[in-house]
């Protein structure tokens, strides 16, 4: 009896070795404000770029946002941070190939005398009922955004339905957002990397934390990286996006998130080839309906 071997070799593989070609020169990514503004997607793009000599756009905007754009055909991959968002854009036809790419953790921050005296709690829905108790400012990102979409569903955990003039809205990046809660004494909820990245020109400390730091579960934040499906959006470059989905996910895209620093501290913790726990065991299940 004759044996017949299959060989399967791997999209990533074969880019690798030059063997397959691309649909063009140019990959446009909608992510988040929060990757872009620690600084790791240039570090990422900068080793992607070099190998395959592709130019790598980025648009940074919240998630919602880099979820539309993907939706208008106007970007080849997506990379973002709210499971539910993702998940409707898989389920609409709109995207495929979703891999998870890393996590860090959100953390309330918030000015330095702690109006609401939340500092140092382990429950940030406990610190977000104490905040709207003592009415305190608190600034949102108000651009649905995945810190926003977090933020919401916090208020909800908290039993709270928060409302001016106490509660505002910037309609911000997470940088710019973090700046003028700064400035107006404000709390806000933040990713760990990005208020990492800017501390140093911040009057905010880090009031409640996440599970990085063995902080409350409810506030990790995992991010996914996401193709949009060619039978939708043909004249995208599709191949180009599973390259880079294929780096971002292989041990050496794995390694240049794990060590990442920014003033010494890592942000990111690569997800992709982890038999960690994911997000989902962290979340009431009502999050990722």
């Amino acid at each position: 009896m004759k044996r017949v071997v299959v060989l399967v070799i791997s999209l990533w593989s074969l880019l690798a070795l030059g063997q397959v070609a691309w649909g063009g020169e140019e990959l446009v990514i909608s992510t988040t404000t929060s990757v872009y503004d620690t600084g790791l997607l240039d570090r990422l793009n900068a080793a992607f770029g070099e190998r395959f000599g592709v130019m790598v756009k980025v648009i940074a905007v919240g998630t919602g946002a880099a979820l539309r754009l993907a939706r208008e055909g106007n970007v080849d991959l997506v990379l973002v941070h709210a499971r539910a968002a993702e998940d409707e854009f898989l389920r609409g036809g709109w995207g495929i190939n979703r891999r998870d790419v890393m996590y860090n953790d959100f953390v309330l921050v918030g000015p330095p005398d702690d109006p609401a005296g939340v500092g140092g709690l382990k429950s940030v829905a406990e610190a977000f009922r104490r905040i709207a108790e003592s009415r305190a400012r608190f600034l949102s990102r108000g651009d649905d955004s995945g810190t926003h979409k977090r933020e919401l569903s916090l208020w909800e955990v908290a039993g709270v339905i928060p409302d001016a003039p106490w509660y505002m809205e910037s309609g911000k990046g997470q940088g710019d957002n973090l700046v003028q809660a700064s400035l107006m004494g404000a709390y806000t909820l933040t990713d760990r990397g990005t208020f990492i990245s800017l501390q140093e020109r911040l009057e905010l400390l880090m009031l409640v934390e996440g599970p990085l730091n063995g902080g409350d579960p409810l506030l990790m934040n995992p991010y996914g990286v996401i193709a949009v499906n060619p039978a939708v959006y043909p004249n995208r470059n599709y191949i180009m996006a599973m390259a880079y989905i294929g780096f971002l996910t292989s041990p050496e895209g794995q390694h240049i998130i794990e060590e990442f620093r920014v003033n010494g501290e890592r942000l990111f913790v690569p997800m992709a080839l982890s038999r960690e726990p994911r997000f989902e065991q962290y979340v009431p299940q009502d999050w990722r309906r």
